[in-house]
């Protein structure tokens, strides 16, 4: 059926249902003029009238009650369709992936989903764990979270999390009878535990700031670990110096377990934000996500 052709049995249809061409032309958003040309149209390819017009009247005729009764049922089947289709927007289904670190994934994306998710059970959301800046378009992510210094400027970002720091850490007893650190470079006489960046294949150098000086330090150390928690777990044994999330090792500072150097040096940084690339390209989901995932401060 061509495409005019199904224009005008809608036309109809309406028109019949309302009993007026003013109501009707409303509803379909035309002209009372086209909306009369449109069932002119049709009768005259059936070769017969399909309604009564009078000055203050419209019907349908015999044959326009026939072709109601057809019409009538598939058209409320596609209305019913059409309307599905918009509870499906509201409820939205399919998959996100998305691309981040150990430590959001624990603190913020975790809880956000525990939120999120049974609100929506068609929803799934497949996590990637890597250290590198991933290209979220190239190897086809819906979004990534990372610090808010990491996002690139051209994406949407949306805030997750509050303002972020790194902590300096050791037992007591790795610094019993040795020097504690006064200074980043200090750091470079101690052993240190250190992150080896998966996706890069390099050693984390360590980044410090203190008012306009920013600092960066090339550690040594007996171990490296790609992961983040192989780290805490090290450093929480006496292996070494850390550098590690302040709020991992907050309980341990205030206990006595680890004791903090350098914390002058460990200034405070934007957190973590999700970002994606185009509202106009996302999956419909999201953006309710990153809504249920949104920071607010208290």
């Amino acid at each position: 059926m061509k495409r005019e052709h199904l224009a005008d049995l809608a036309a109809f249809v309406t028109v019949a249902r309302e009993l007026s061409f003013t109501r009707a032309a409303s509803k379909l958003g035309m002209t009372q003029s086209s909306l009369s040309h449109a069932i002119r149209r049709l009768e005259g390819r059936l070769g017969l009238r399909l309604l009564s017009r009078t000055t203050r009247s419209v019907a349908p005729t015999e044959a326009g009650e026939r072709l109601l009764r057809t019409l009538r049922p598939a058209f409320e089947q596609i209305d019913g369709e059409l309307e599905s289709l918009t509870a499906l927007r509201e409820k939205p289904a399919g998959s996100i992936r998305i691309t981040t670190a150990e430590h959001a994934a624990q603190t913020v994306l975790l809880p956000g989903l525990e939120r999120f998710l049974p609100n929506y059970p068609d929803v799934r959301v497949e996590v990637m764990l890597d250290y590198g800046l991933t290209d979220v378009v190239a190897e086809r992510f819906d979004a990534g979270i990372r610090l808010g210094e990491q996002v690139a400027k051209d994406m949407i970002a949306v805030r997750v999390g509050p303002d972020f720091r790194m902590a300096v850490v050791a037992t007591p007893g790795y610094f019993e009878g040795k020097r504690l650190p006064r200074r980043p470079q200090d750091l470079q006489a101690h052993n240190c535990v250190n992150l080896r960046l998966p996706t890069h294949g390099g050693i984390y150098a360590w980044e410090f700031g203190k008012g306009s000086r920013e600092i960066k330090v090339h550690v040594e150390g007996q171990l490296a670990f790609n992961t983040l928690w192989t780290r805490v777990r090290a450093v929480r044994a006496g292996l070494g110096i850390g550098f590690l999330p302040e709020d991992i090792v907050q309980e341990d500072v205030a206990a006595g377990r680890l004791v903090r150097v350098l914390a002058d040096w460990c200034a405070p940084f934007p957190g973590y934000h999700l970002y994606y690339p185009s509202r106009q390209h996302s999956t419909p989901a999201l953006p309710l996500l990153a809504e249920a995932l949104r920071y607010r401060a208290r």
